[in-house]
């Protein structure tokens, strides 16, 4: 790398922090940190045990987002220091050391950027994310497979803890439906952008006269919430039946575990876990995810009195797709909200979503902020 271009490169990295640090307020956010700190120790913080948990969830959110960028900076003053001793002596190592630092940095700036995007309330929660295959049977079963394992993939690969819920096998092959609790932080504010009609074009398998179909498959994506949300549940309204957990040899769940699903009467909203070893544990677990559930309707709710609605769940078929992954007659996957389109199929369907993900974020912002 040239001197030049290496600076270049710094002013830029250089120019995004102090973008960041402008938006930012260290000053107030520090302090924010010191005053929150200070309150735990008074002697009744933990008077209430599930309130002053949250609020130190959320105190250690804030140290996290100042220490990030702190981190950050520091990284670009080192490199800044760097380069002036480049310039004074070219030696070959110092120059390999300087270039893998900058590309870390880099790599460090444009996560950083990214989790900029993600301010909404829930976004730093865990998710549940589900699988729904539309009509068309083998076809739908066996896509709604080959997502639950795109999904899979880009979990691991991001560092997410991931496990499955409830798992439903088709009736020839793939899936009838599958949940997943995606653990991390900011698994929400990443997976939302997945929440919609998934499509897929291929020559299916499973036709003996070599035919190109049409696929359908829906995704949701719920936060999974805390005691410190409060959802009003009347038992009478549910029904709660039980059922023997069913799963791929045994790799996806307990097949000896008791499971469970509810059913919201009033919303027709049902929920099933069959992941725990007990039938209590199953509920409890069917029970968050109702309440999941039913805090995403009413806010659903609140966006169509805006109309402005937010990942709007529509019958699942032509027409109310997000995204299409066609494999024939040519390889492309296009996320038709934000034009973001690869012909790279393969990566995409090994997990590579991250570009999707930012993409979709980047348009979102740009919605909300149209200047």
């Amino acid at each position: 790398m040239e001197i030049t271009d290496a600076k270049n490169e710094l002013a830029k990295i250089k120019k995004a922090i102090n973008g960041f640090r402008r938006s930012l307020d260290l000053d107030s956010l520090y302090e924010t940190i010191e005053i929150n700190e200070a309150k735990m120790t008074e002697p009744d913080f933990w008077d209430d045990p599930n309130h002053a948990q949250q609020f130190i969830n959320d105190n250690n959110k804030l140290k996290k987002k100042y220490d990030n960028f702190q981190s950050l900076s520091s990284q670009s003053d080192d490199l800044e220091v760097n380069l002036e001793l480049l310039e004074e002596d070219n030696d070959v190592a110092m120059v390999e050391e300087f270039e893998k630092s900058l590309d870390a940095t880099k790599k460090h700036l444009a996560k950083y950027r990214l989790g900029m995007l993600l301010n909404g309330k829930y976004d730093s929660n865990n998710a549940i994310l589900e699988i729904h295959p539309g009509a068309g049977g083998t076809e739908s079963h066996d896509w709604g497979m080959m997502l639950l394992r795109m999904y899979t993939r880009w979990a691991e690969q991001s560092g997410f803890k991931l496990e499955t819920l409830n798992y439903q096998v088709g009736e020839v092959a793939g899936i009838d439906t599958a949940t997943l609790l995606i653990s991390g932080e900011n698994a929400y504010g990443y997976l939302k952008s997945e929440k919609g009609v998934h499509r897929l074009v291929r020559i299916s398998p499973f036709d003996s006269a070599g035919r190109r179909h049409t696929s359908f498959a829906s995704v949701d994506v719920m936060p999974e919430l805390d005691e410190s949300v409060n959802i009003d549940i009347n038992p009478a309204d549910l029904r709660i039946d039980v059922f023997r957990a069913s799963g791929a040899g045994g790799q996806h769940v307990n097949k000896t575990s008791s499971a469970v699903r509810i059913t919201h009467e009033p919303t027709g909203i049902v929920v099933a876990s069959q992941a725990q070893r007990s039938q209590i544990q199953n509920r409890e677990t069917a029970m968050n995810m109702l309440k999941s559930k039913l805090y995403e309707r009413e806010e659903e709710k609140k966006a169509e009195q805006k109309a402005q609605i937010e990942g709007e769940q529509k019958e699942i078929g032509w027409g109310s797709q997000i995204r299409s992954y066609v494999f024939h007659p040519y390889s492309m996957v296009k996320d038709h909200r934000t034009g973001y389109e690869t012909a790279k199929v393969q990566d995409v369907m090994d997990g590579k979503l991250d570009t999707f993900i930012n993409s979709y974020l980047q348009w979102k912002l740009s919605k909300k902020n149209p200047n």
